[in-house]
């Protein structure tokens, strides 16, 4: 039986404990897609919080596939120094890091024209967006690939691909955005296919002992989604293509919010997920309460617990977790002051 503050391991890389800082935009880099000293500071918070991998936020991987002219990009050469400095100093506190690789298609704020599967805008407040050709689909590719390769040289322990909250991979998943009629639309196999492109594409240019974690939207809150049977399928599929991991969320890909919101929502999905693809899930939703994130990783039902908003409340939340459940914590040296008892 597992616990919390249990290690686990994938491929390379070993986690002193099951606790992960989920990825949050800052949406605080500069109009490039530069990190700032916003960027270094914040990250570098976390890497002292007791948690065993720091995520880096949704990153771009094309200027036009930004959430916002804000976001983090690792679409040019340039990005690679400043993560570099974050990477480094997280892996000085005894933290892994990872990043999240991100495409915003449909759902992106930024001049120009942007893209998505079908020309099905996400609501009235968004620009109705190009479909993609297949020669956009390939150059997509070829874009989270060439990120990849750049999250190596700088560094990060693992990536994770954001196929959720209504991004491109996710309006490919789903049939209410992807209204495609050609060998990427329709049928469960089509919708799955540039997802798993991406997976294939990036396992070939990163190290085989990196490990490759992908977020998914289990649910959509709404009529003709896809069904939970297709987003086991789905996972099946991104296991086998060389994902380590699912990172389980819900909802983002209309504007329709779940009917109840509360500590553990997002469970049921991920435990169905990791049950019936036989692959490594992560919970997250208001997991900061600690003991409800003990039974969770001791009850089998996630291998990972992601905690977001309690970090940004409580920067040692995994230091507290680790005194809750009378477990040994190691803080950073200049810190150890702050727990004689320890």
């Amino acid at each position: 039986m597992a616990a919390l503050f249990d290690e686990i391991s994938f491929r390379g890389m070993t986690l002193k404990n099951r606790i992960v800082v989920s990825p949050m935009c800052q949406y605080q880099a500069l109009e490039d897609g530069v990190s700032t000293d916003w960027h270094l500071v914040h990250y570098g918070s976390l890497a002292m919080s007791g948690a065993s991998l720091v995520f880096v936020e949704a990153t771009a991987v094309e200027a036009r596939g930004r959430i916002s002219t804000k976001d983090l990009g690792l679409y040019s050469d340039d990005h690679v120094s400043g993560l570099l400095r974050i990477v480094d100093f997280g892996h000085s506190q005894g933290t892994m890091m990872g990043i999240q690789l991100n495409h915003a298609g449909r759902k992106a704020d930024v001049d120009g024209p942007i893209v998505a599967p079908s020309s099905v805008r996400f609501s009235e407040k968004y620009a109705i967006p190009e479909a993609m050709t297949e020669e956009d689909i390939e150059e997509a590719v070829q874009a989270f690939a060439s990120a990849a390769k750049r999250s190596v040289a700088a560094g990060f322990d693992v990536i994770e691909i954001h196929a959720a909250h209504g991004y491109l991979l996710n309006q490919f998943l789903s049939p209410l955005s992807n209204r495609r009629s050609d060998a990427y639309g329709g049928s469960v196999e089509n919708r799955l296919r540039f997802p798993l492109q991406v997976v294939s594409a990036i396992r070939a240019v990163i190290p085989s002992t990196m490990p490759l974690f992908l977020r998914v939207s289990a649910v959509e809150y709404v009529d003709n989604g896809y069904s939970m049977a297709e987003m086991v399928q789905f996972c099946r599929g991104f296991r086998d293509a060389g994902v380590d991991l699912v990172d389980v969320s819900t909802g983002g890909n209309v504007p329709v919010m779940p009917s109840a919101v509360y500590p553990g929502y997002q469970i049921a999905p991920a435990a169905q997920i990791r049950r019936e693809a036989d692959i490594c899930v992560g919970g997250v939703g208001m997991l900061d309460n600690v003991e409800l994130s003990e039974y969770l990783v001791q009850s089998g039902q996630v291998d990972l617990v992601s905690v977001a908003r309690g970090f940004l409340r409580n920067k040692t939340w995994g230091h507290d977790a680790a005194i809750a459940l009378h477990r040994p914590i190691h803080p950073p040296k200049p810190y150890t002051r702050a727990y004689p008892q320890h």
